[in-house]
């Protein structure tokens, strides 16, 4: 088991830190096995917190990310789009692979409209009681009237297990 250093400790947390890498992942960036790395958690609990602290960190900031692109998303959003437009220069580089010449260079604004489904989570999300996801079916004789009210017990368990016949049940 290699020995635990603050230098490898900070290697760690750095990665915990920037990315969504898995242990198995951290252990080889760090040289470390997993075996090591779990041991370390275990013996110091100093550095557990500072993995826990890390991995609390890296999980407010994809919150905070994720949130900044759901707001682009229902709002829309404007991207510099370019378009380039290239012709032979005639010249040629050291392998002979031609030099292109910029004959022309155009800069738009392109605008990205609000995303529907961004706009129908958020809404269902953040007011569940105005904003229903669901749908709801109700099976109504003629003019809405009930079914089966005027039906008895043993008239509608025959029905059912007609019903279930014709399903091959």
């Amino acid at each position: 088991m290699k020995k635990y250093t603050k230098k490898i400790a900070e290697r760690i947390l750095g990665l915990i830190k920037s990315d969504t890498y898995t242990v198995a992942e951290i252990c080889n960036m760090a040289h470390i096995s997993k075996a090591t790395f779990y041991n370390w958690q275990n013996e110091n609990p100093d550095f557990a917190q500072a993995v826990a602290d890390a991995r609390e960190e890296l999980r407010q900031l994809l919150v905070c990310e994720a949130q900044k692109s759901l707001l682009k998303k229902i709002q829309g959003y404007t991207v510099d789009e370019t378009k380039v437009v290239t012709v032979d220069s005639g010249k040629r580089d050291v392998n002979g692979k031609v030099i292109p010449k910029v004959k022309e260079q155009v800069t738009t604004k392109k605008h990205i409209a609000p995303d529907t489904a961004a706009i129908i989570f958020t809404l269902t999300n953040r007011e569940p009681e105005t904003w229903k996801n669901r749908q709801t079916n109700e099976i109504t004789g003629k003019d809405g009237k009930d079914l089966f009210k005027h039906l008895s017990d043993d008239e509608l368990e025959a029905k059912i297990a007609e019903l279930e016949r014709k399903l091959g049940k």
